[in-house]
């Protein structure tokens, strides 16, 4: 049951970061991060940090490589590293490599075709095991490569994106599936101190006409009880002269549901 209920909460979550070029083994370093992070920090005794032993027991991760991952983050620099996926590495490339840039360090315009600096030659240099056509295909597809007035191809962006997406809301998917995940999670694990309001409505047999009904009432509805709670929470907000108050985040999310759980075992 734990495998099939992560299988759910994936796969939403696959599909985001496939848009935004993630590749599997970043993600998978990625979680490995993140399984030492909350073992060292959730499972400790009488609020002590978790040691390295019990760490390595909860996630089935040797203590070298918890030493590797807890290093890496103390010595992550505020940039965001470089994605891995050949896409992103022909365009890093391209906005690194002297050889593909200008007097000012910009990304050359390159002929498809011919000797360097060509976009040919980038890719033989940085492509990886992707077929040439299909890169090229990929790229101009998803706008991270353009094409100039002479028809040389251009670098839109750093990093490939398949689905162009605004970094606001890629932050509003991570920070509100995060809280009600948080909530889900509290409420499940049977601790009365972490119980927090949560419920949903769902009915699987509902005419398909209907549907566009249904969103117009959610979002009268929804946007009504969301502007209530609003109203509660700036009356009940800590004003600058309360020295002495500590806030507290609160807030409620509402969201729609509409489609069938995806088949499978």
């Amino acid at each position: 049951m734990v495998h099939r209920s992560c299988a759910l909460l994936l796969r939403p979550i696959a599909l985001l970061l496939l848009k935004c070029g993630m590749t599997w083994k970043e993600f998978s370093e990625l979680s490995k991060r993140i399984f030492v992070e909350v073992a060292g920090a959730e499972f400790g005794i009488r609020g002590r940090p978790t040691n390295v032993s019990r760490v390595s027991i909860l996630t089935g991760i040797a203590r070298k490589e918890i030493a590797r991952l807890r290093k890496a983050v103390a010595e992550e620099p505020a940039t965001p590293g470089t994605r891995t996926n050949d896409a992103t590495r022909v365009l890093s490339g391209w906005h690194e490599d002297p050889g593909y840039q200008d007097r000012d360090g910009r990304p050359l315009a390159l002929p498809e075709r011919g000797p360097a600096p060509s976009f040919e030659t980038l890719f033989q240099r940085y492509g990886g095991d992707t077929p040439f056509q299909t890169l090229l295909k990929e790229l101009r597809a998803a706008g991270s490569i353009g094409e100039d007035a002479q028809g040389r191809l251009t670098a839109a962006r750093r990093f490939h994106m398949p689905a162009a997406m605004s970094e606001a809301n890629i932050r509003l998917f991570g920070t509100n599936l995060f809280d009600h995940a948080r909530t889900l999670e509290g409420n499940v694990s049977g601790r009365k101190d972490a119980r927090r309001f949560e419920g949903y409505a769902t009915e699987d047999h509902i005419r398909a006409a209907d549907a566009a009904a249904f969103r117009r009432f959610v979002e009268e509805r929804g946007q009504q009880f969301l502007e209530d709670i609003d109203g509660w929470l700036l009356r009940h907000r800590v004003t600058a002269h309360e020295t002495d108050s500590r806030p507290v985040r609160l807030g409620v999310g509402v969201y729609a549901i509409e489609g069938h759980l995806p088949e499978g075992p």
